[in-house]
C-alpha cells in the first residue's frame, strides 16, 4: 500500500479560463469557450497545444475530447477520462483522474477542464421538462421538490437542527466570498459588495437558503495542465503539486428517497481521512480552503467533515474576520467562489488553489503552501484534493 499514492508525482504547470459571463450572456458556444480556456492554460505554461495527449473532465461535459484534440492539432490522444456524476462533486476527482493517467504512464500531459454555456443548453437552476422520471426524482417531483435548492435545503436544515448551527455561520461564508470578489477583476460580482444587512433582507429561495446562499449560474470555461513532477520545474510558473485526492461517498449515500443513514452530511466523512492520509498532512497544516458552494450550508458541513472546524465551535469560528485573506485563521474561497466569482461547476476553485500556491491570488493568504479544495458537498460521488508547494514534498 505504501507505494500506491499520487503524492508529489504530478504537478499543475498551467491554468487558464475564458471570460466568465452571466448565464445566457456568452457570445460564444460552449465548445469554443473550452478551447479558449485550454489555449489560455497553454499560454500560461508556455506549452504548445500539440503536446497535450490527454483530457479529463466531469459533470457530463459536452466538449468531447476527440473533437478538442482535432481542433487543437493534437497528433496522438492517449487518455480520455470522464468522472461519473452530473454534479460538481467531480471537480476534484477529474484532477485526480488526470494525475493518475500521468502517474501510470497512460499520458504525459493532461488537460483537466470544464465548460458551460447555460444560455446554449439550459439553466441548472430550473427543473427540466421530463416525460419520464426515475430514481430520486420519482420520489421528489410528485411532491413539488423540483430544483437543487429545494433538495439540499432539507439536508442542511436537518444538519442545522442536529448540530445547533445558526444562520449567521452561513451568512459569514457568503460575506467572505463577496468580500474576496471585490478584489478579483474576473469575478462576476466584482463591484457588487454584500453586507450583512443586504444579505438579511434578501428573499428566501428555499429555507434556510436566502438568495445569497445560492451559487450563480454562468457561462464560461476553465482549464489546467498536468505533467509529471520531474518536468514541472521546466515551465515558467511555480508548480502546484498534487499531495492528495479522494472521491466517492459513504454507505448508501445514493439511497432513494433521501434516506441514506448519514442524510445530514456533505458526503466527505469517508473521503477526508483518505485525503489526509495520502497528502501526509493534517487539517492544521491547511492554510487556505476553496470549498464548492452550491449552497452555503454545504460549505459549513464540508469544513466540519474535513476537520477544519468542529460542529461545536462552528458558530463561533465562522465569522467574517476568520474567513478572509490575508490574515484570517482560515481564508475561504479567495477568488469569490461559486457565489461571487463564477459558477464554473467548481473548477474555478481549483484554479484559485493553484494561484494560492503560486502566490498570485488577488486575495493572497498568509499561509499558502497547503491548499485544500472540496468539491460538490451533498452530491454523490463527491471529491476533494490538496495541492502543495515544493516545500511540502
Amino acid at each position: 500500500m505504501a507505494g500506491r499514492t499520487l503524492r508529489g508525482k504530478v504537478a499543475v504547470i498551467g491554468i487558464g479560463e475564458s471570460v466568465y459571463y452571466r448565464h445566457g450572456r456568452s457570445p460564444d458556444p460552449e465548445f469554443k469557450l473550452a478551447l479558449q480556456a485550454i489555449l489560455a492554460a497553454c499560454a500560461d505554461a508556455s506549452l504548445a497545444p500539440a503536446e497535450i495527449d490527454g483530457f479529463a473532465s466531469y459533470g457530463d461535459e459536452r466538449s468531447e475530447s476527440s473533437r478538442l484534440a482535432a481542433a487543437l492539432g493534437i497528433r496522438r490522444l492517449r487518455s480520455s477520462i470522464m468522472q461519473w456524476g452530473g454534479g460538481g462533486g467531480g471537480c476534484c476527482a477529474a484532477v485526480a483522474n488526470g494525475a493518475a493517467a500521468i502517474a501510470t504512464g497512460q499520458a504525459d500531459c493532461v488537460v483537466v477542464f470544464r465548460s458551460l454555456a447555460q444560455g446554449e443548453y439550459g439553466r441548472y437552476g430550473r427543473s427540466p421538462a421530463l416525460d419520464t422520471i426515475a430514481g430520486e426524482k420519482a420520489y421528489l417531483m410528485p411532491y413539488g421538490v423540483l430544483a437543487p435548492p429545494q433538495r439540499f435545503a432539507m439536508r442542511v436544515r436537518r444538519y442545522m437542527h442536529e448540530h445547533g448551527i445558526r444562520h449567521e455561520a452561513m451568512r459569514a461564508i457568503a460575506l467572505a466570498s463577496y468580500h474576496h470578489a471585490q478584489a478579483n477583476p474576473r469575478a462576476i460580482m466584482a463591484g457588487k459588495p454584500l453586507d450583512a444587512e443586504r444579505y438579511d433582507a434578501s428573499r428566501w429561495i428555499a429555507e434556510p437558503f436566502r438568495l445569497f446562499d445560492c451559487c450563480q449560474e454562468n457561462d464560461g470555461a476553465a482549464a489546467l495542465i498536468l505533467v509529471d513532477a520531474e518536468r514541472a520545474r521546466d515551465f515558467p510558473h511555480k508548480p502546484a503539486y498534487l499531495l492528495g485526492a479522494a472521491s466517492g461517498s459513504g454507505y448508501r449515500a445514493g439511497a432513494d428517497p433521501h434516506n441514506s443513514p448519514a442524510y445530514a452530511s456533505a458526503n466527505f466523512g469517508t473521503l477526508a481521512p483518505d485525503l489526509y492520509r495520502m497528502a501526509e498532512v493534517s487539517p492544521s497544516d491547511v492554510g487556505v480552503v476553496q470549498s464548492y458552494e452550491n449552497f452555503t450550508g454545504g460549505v459549513v458541513m464540508a469544513l466540519i467533515e474535513h476537520g477544519l472546524v468542529s460542529a461545536e465551535t462552528a458558530n463561533d469560528f465562522l465569522q467574517l474576520e476568520n474567513l478572509i485573506a490575508p490574515s484570517g485563521q482560515l481564508p475561504l474561497n479567495t477568488s469569490g467562489g461559486n457565489l461571487a466569482e463564477c459558477y464554473m461547476h467548481g473548477f474555478e476553485l481549483v484554479l484559485e488553489a493553484v494561484r494560492q500556491i503560486r502566490g498570485t491570488s488577488t486575495n493572497q493568504a498568509s499561509r499558502n503552501d497547503v491548499a485544500l479544495v472540496a468539491g460538490g458537498p451533498m452530491v454523490t460521488p463527491a471529491s476533494t484534493l490538496i495541492l502543495g508547494s515544493e516545500a511540502t514534498l
